[in-house]
């Protein structure tokens, strides 16, 4: 019964590490269709992203990443920073 509860527990843990992830960066300093098209191309250039949106109004930047990929926040932080944008907070669902 044990290993069979071990098992079940290991699955589970498994799949959840494998999911896809959507992050959530709220971003100062995008004004116009030409910041949302230069983010999402930046974002697009990194393997672990499966889509990118930007969201100018509310200033959002949502990333989902690729079944069993991961993105850091730092590289999040970085990427957005180098394209001329601050991080404000950003946030992870499954």
């Amino acid at each position: 019964m044990t290993k069979y509860l071990l098992t079940i527990i290991i699955t589970i843990s498994l799949s959840a590490a494998a999911s896809a992830e959507t992050i959530k960066a709220t971003v100062n300093g995008m004004v116009c269709s030409f910041c949302a098209t230069a983010i999402e191309k930046t974002f697009h250039k990194q393997a672990e992203v499966k889509t990118v949106n930007v969201d100018l109004s509310n200033r959002l930047v949502t990333v989902t990443t690729k079944e069993g990929q991961a993105l850091d926040d730092a590289k999040i932080a970085h990427l957005l920073q180098n394209s001329g944008y601050s991080v404000v907070k950003i946030d992870r669902t499954k």
